[in-house]
């Protein structure tokens, strides 16, 4: 037990640091490829903080635990709109891009909507699963058909970013990811051995414990993106990695250990998510119809609401 909290501290020390250079080297390529700073949220960045989901759902299947994957799915989704874009917030008002609202805004949407209706009979199986990837492939096919592209340099005023070859910046971005995942996995397996000690069923861990651990980078980088003032980094990761969770990680137990839910999964979880995609939606309108910024206010909502369906989970465990 004490080699485990070890673990989860040193874990979240190489999060951090393993997310503020993923951070700039991201950065540095969206300078130097003239691509938009919220499409290399949207891809790169997303993809990287939501590679732990996609690991540890891999391994939930392989050992016969998909409701842990499930879990995992939905509460990182939760988590990473109510506590990693509400931080993000706090530390620094978020202005959404006008075009975010217009494109990924609701793709999340369709993907939260079908991911509803797929799970509304109770069950997860392999014809589910092959809808999830097929709007996978349509997705993939139309962001590369439709890349956004800057009709000049992105705005990203850095000083150090100006002088980063491709080659440093790509170095950077893969020691970052490689911390991010290590540190995720390394706080996962420690935090699931305690949990475990405890007695919690699967589904529970994958909401909380596995949740928590897998959504740290997206929590350590859109707070870095905060920091650094890279507003359309921090929402896009957040867009982008709910999107892939959902699309990236169900697929795995669906083909290979098809489950029936626990009824508490859709009615209370998936719900939970459901409600907070909408949030967000509702903010990026009025803030970017009002020309205005997701602020503190707002960010406190975020969290308040998790909170709440936080609360309501521990209550009827």
């Amino acid at each position: 037990m004490v080699l485990d909290a070890v673990i989860v501290v040193l874990g979240f020390v190489g999060l951090i640091w393993g997310a503020d250079k993923f951070v700039f080297g991201a950065s540095a390529l969206a300078r130097n490829l003239g691509v938009s700073p919220l499409m290399i949220g949207l891809t790169i960045v997303a993809f990287g903080t939501s590679a732990p989901e996609i690991f540890s759902s891999a391994a939930s299947v392989a050992e016969n635990e998909p409701e842990l994957a499930i879990g995992n799915a939905l509460g990182s989704n939760i988590f990473n709109i109510g506590i990693a874009l509400g931080i993000a917030a706090l530390i620094s008002p978020l202005k959404p891009p006008k075009s975010l609202f217009h494109k990924e805004i609701p793709a999340l949407l369709l993907v939260t909507v079908v991911t509803g209706l797929l799970f509304a009979n109770l069950y997860l199986g392999f014809m589910d699963a092959i809808v999830l990837m097929s709007i996978t492939v349509f997705f993939g096919y139309k962001l590369f058909r439709n890349r956004v592209k800057s009709s000049g340099l992105p705005e990203i005023e850095d000083d150090n970013l100006m002088h980063l070859s491709n080659v440093r910046a790509g170095i950077y971005l893969a020691l970052g990811l490689a911390l991010l995942v290590l540190s995720a996995d390394a706080i996962v397996h420690a935090c699931s051995n305690i949990a475990h000690a405890l007695g919690v069923s699967s589904a529970i861990v994958g909401l909380t414990v596995v949740a928590l651990g897998t959504s740290l980078p997206e929590v350590a980088a859109s707070a870095a993106c905060a920091l650094k003032g890279h507003h359309e980094l921090a929402i896009g990761n957040i867009v982008g990695s709910n999107i892939l969770n959902l699309l990236a990680v169900l697929p795995f137990p669906g083909l290979f250990a098809p489950v029936e839910l626990e009824p508490m999964l859709f009615q209370r979880d998936y719900l939970a998510m459901l409600l907070l995609t909408l949030l967000l939606a509702w903010f990026c309108y009025k803030t970017i119809k009002h020309d205005s910024m997701i602020g503190r206010a707002y960010g406190a909502t975020l969290i308040l609401s998790y909170c709440v369906w936080f609360g309501i989970m521990v209550f009827q465990m």
